[in-house]
């Protein structure tokens, strides 16, 4: 009889331990657990994608894409990455064409051997909704988007995340992004400390960034120039007749001085479309040069729409480098796979009110006016509460060019007192000159260039950027040495 009772309660002990684990592994949503996607080779990490609803009244909700990080994911830190814009796809741009584990090749996917997920949880955030697979079932929605309503949603996303994923609330906590997420980035971060919300914030990075107006969009003009592809004469229009910010500023508004228009013009035609400005040594993806040059040599008709919207990311993201060659055409094959209905299937994702899925929102109307808000500012007061702040550029950008964010970084150092405590000098990747960096305080605020990378420099130099990523996450100085 003892014995008998004994048996039970060891029985019950196990029983209890195989629920308690069960428990414990059914925690995550396995609801958006992706078994596989199409064409995947064998991972060792989860993955997971759907909707979170951030507005149920307007049926709003914003989808994502969320991978493990390759190894150890329980101490590893959490990342968000948001690309640009406005209105273009993190997923289709960061995570198929840059920095995620795979890739589109053909019908399939193939590992990359340079995944930010080797080092880190990476959260993808198509956002704000309009964006690839987020929506909203009240369209009117669409008909003015600006940078204060894509903050605050993405931080509703990130509040009901967590409640999906409790335990990465914890967690050190990154956001990272590309281009006009130099918008996006500190305002999202800078709302975070504002609200009080409990997240551990650590630090931001932002590459390419849209800044401060008339710098970024005026340091183009000679760095066109000084790389050969537009002539003396040209330069000299753009410097003492119209710069190339008045010519983004009178498209912004809807209006061209005759002077203006008459530059524009001109340096439409040196720029040829043959030469990718978001990649400025790249090649270009020849099928896609038609569309390009139409949006060119048209520009009234489109309201200068060439260089008044960082929308056009179609050249920045043709450039990917795999193991073997440059993939010209990468932004292409992940527009195809991307709209296949066995993919979208398997990653839970829905087409509402769409007829495709698009690198860059076609139904969005976002707030043009919002590229001359300054966010340079934003970051200040980042560093000054504590949040580490990296922010670094591709050199072989020619829209967002380096010399124009050093010089911001430069002065933002300046104006918050911060020393350079890191001076500016070369940094290694493997035994090549992986770029320049310059650190400022206590490794507050930092600048760094990749040499050879485009706008999007993970797809171009993504050894480079993975090794700046490790270094920024870890907080540690850039190799000083080969």
């Amino acid at each position: 009889m003892i014995q008998s009772q004994q048996q039970w309660m060891v029985m019950a002990i196990i029983c209890a331990s195989l629920v308690q684990i069960f428990v414990a592994v059914e925690s995550v949503p396995i609801e958006d657990k992706i078994i596989s996607l199409p064409g995947q080779p064998q991972v060792s990490f989860q993955q997971f994608s759907g909707y979170i609803t951030i507005d149920e009244k307007q049926e709003r909700a914003l989808f994502y894409y969320f991978v493990e990080a390759e190894s150890q994911p329980d101490s590893k830190p959490l990342v968000l990455w948001l690309n640009g814009g406005p209105g273009c796809s993190s997923i289709g741009a960061g995570a198929f064409v840059e920095h995620g584990p795979l890739k589109p090749s053909g019908d399939n996917l193939v590992k990359n051997e340079y995944s930010w997920n080797k080092e880190a949880n990476i959260l993808y955030l198509e956002s704000p909704a309009g964006v690839g697979f987020s929506y909203s079932a009240n369209k009117s929605f669409y008909n003015y988007v600006n940078d204060e309503i894509a903050a605050r949603d993405s931080l509703t996303f990130l509040q009901r995340w967590f409640g999906k994923f409790p335990e990465y609330r914890d967690r050190e906590f990154f956001i990272t992004g590309e281009s006009y997420a130099g918008h996006y980035v500190p305002q999202l971060a800078h709302l975070i400390i504002q609200s009080k919300v409990k997240f551990n914030l650590k630090g931001i990075a932002i590459g390419n960034p849209l800044l401060e107006f008339a710098v970024d969009f005026n340091s183009p003009d000679e760095y066109y120039w000084s790389h050969g592809l537009i002539s003396d004469g040209v330069y000299e229009l753009l410097t003492k007749s119209c710069n190339s910010s008045q010519i983004m500023r009178g498209a912004i508004k809807g209006f061209l001085s005759s002077t203006c228009t008459s530059v524009y013009m001109e340096l439409a035609k040196e720029l040829t479309d043959f030469i990718d400005r978001y990649n400025v040594i790249g090649d270009v993806c020849l099928s896609s040069i038609q569309s390009q040059m139409d949006m060119l040599y048209q520009p009234l008709r489109s309201r200068f729409q060439y260089l008044t919207s960082l929308n056009s990311e179609s050249d920045a993201l043709s450039q990917q480098e795999s193991i073997k060659e440059v993939d010209v055409c990468a932004q292409e094959n992940t527009q195809k796979y991307l709209n296949r209905k066995d993919v979208q299937t398997a990653l839970h994702a829905q087409l509402v009110g769409i007829k495709e899925w698009n690198l860059c929102s076609r139904v969005l109307e976002y707030d043009d006016e919002n590229r001359e808000i300054p966010t340079i500012g934003v970051v200040g007061s980042l560093v000054k509460s504590g949040i580490r702040s990296l922010v670094y550029s591709g050199d072989q950008d020619g829209i967002i060019p380096f010399t124009g964010t050093r010089t911001l970084v430069n002065g933002l150092a300046k104006d918050l007192g911060l020393n350079s405590t890191v001076p500016y000098r070369t940094w290694f990747e493997g035994k090549q000159v992986g770029g320049w960096t310059q650190v400022y305080g206590k490794n507050q605020l930092s600048f760094a260039s990749i040499r050879g990378a485009s706008h999007t420099a993970p797809a171009t130099q993504p050894a480079r950027s993975l090794l700046l990523f490790k270094a920024f996450l870890d907080g540690k100085p850039l190799p000083a040495e080969a």
